[in-house]
């Protein structure tokens, strides 16, 4: 073949592989900007009714909305809620299956389990922070206990409810015992209502639950606040004091995220972002945080990085210093 034939067919070769690469790129981008196409799955890592359950649907709504395809909020509940994230990251990376992920799940539970069982955020991309939540240390009304002064001076060992392993309610309540020097033995249940059902049927003396869990049952004199373990006194629980200003270094609280696999598209997750912001933005879901005396916490994924990060090593700190056992076992 004549040298200038060999030349214009080997350029055409050429073109003709970059074009069938550009193809192959194109379809994923396609896919991205045509992002969603159908619906959309948020797994709950909780079960039905509890209060992250209620704010994965209580957002659900207004950002299905907005993608113009609804959003089904599935139950994944086990490990709190382990199970859910392992499924979340062997899911495709196509913004298709996302979770509300709960903060204790990053920063507690590593403390409490195997690192071969722990779960780390940095495996995930943060779409949006949630909301905060804090916890409120109740005394059943027939302990008698109004303080922590009370729960020390009472000279006895007492018995406490916690949500679970590895949860801020069992973390906040062994923190505050081991620096009052109280004993106490704890008795985990599977979540805030049972954990406040064991308060009010005596069965336990206190147990450290979120405020939206324990609100109905304070207004109605059925328990009886003792502490928070905000950092300051919650806007919706003005005369309850904190740990801190009870002489306690106690600063545990809950937080949420909406989180997607690692590798999923940029344009997926800002399209994802958006559509959250206008639940945020939704009069009805502030509605709901207010009467679940929940705290907005809508940051970005570098901001809810930093904090969950930040949260990690406090704990860390904290249960090495006073040399507490998480695991649940003796």
């Amino acid at each position: 073949m004549p040298p200038n034939l060999c030349r214009a067919a080997l350029l055409a070769a050429v073109l003709a592989l970059t074009a069938c690469g550009g193809n192959l790129g194109d379809d994923e981008s396609d896919a991205a900007a045509s992002f969603p196409e159908r619906a959309v799955s948020l797994l709950v890592g909780q079960d039905a009714g509890g209060s992250t359950d209620l704010i994965a649907r209580a957002l659900a709504d207004p950002a299905g909305t907005d993608l113009k395809q609804s959003i089904t909020v599935l139950n994944k509940a086990g490990a709190n809620g382990a199970l859910a994230a392992k499924e979340l990251a062997s899911a495709k990376a196509d913004g298709y299956t996302i979770m509300i992920f709960v903060g204790s799940l990053a920063y507690i539970t590593p403390l409490a389990v195997a690192p071969a069982d722990a779960v780390d955020i940095n495996n995930y991309e943060v779409v949006t922070g949630v909301s905060q939540d804090d916890y409120v240390l109740v005394a059943s009304t027939q302990s008698g206990f109004k303080t922590v002064k009370d729960i020390v001076d009472a000279n006895r060992p007492v018995k406490y409810a916690t949500t679970g392993v590895g949860t801020g309610s069992q973390l906040s309540q062994q923190l505050l015992f081991a620096q009052a020097k109280v004993t106490a033995t704890a008795v985990p249940f599977n979540g805030g209502a049972p954990a406040l059902t064991a308060v009010l049927g005596g069965q336990v003396d206190v147990a450290s639950v979120q405020l939206g869990e324990a609100q109905a049952q304070i207004k109605a004199g059925k328990v009886v606040p003792v502490v928070t373990f905000a950092d300051q006194r919650p806007t919706y629980m003005p005369d309850t004091p904190t740990a801190k200003e009870a002489g306690y270094n106690a600063p545990v609280q809950q937080s949420r995220a909406i989180v997607a696999p690692k590798g999923t598209p940029t344009e997926v997750l800002d399209r994802l972002r958006t559509a959250f912001q206008k639940s945020f933005a939704d009069t009805r879901y502030k509605d709901f945080n207010t009467q679940r005396m929940l705290t907005a916490n809508e940051v970005d994924g570098p901001a809810l990085l930093k904090q969950w990060t930040g949260s990690l090593d406090t704990y860390r700190r904290l249960v090495d210093q006073y040399n507490l056992n998480l695991s649940g076992k003796a």
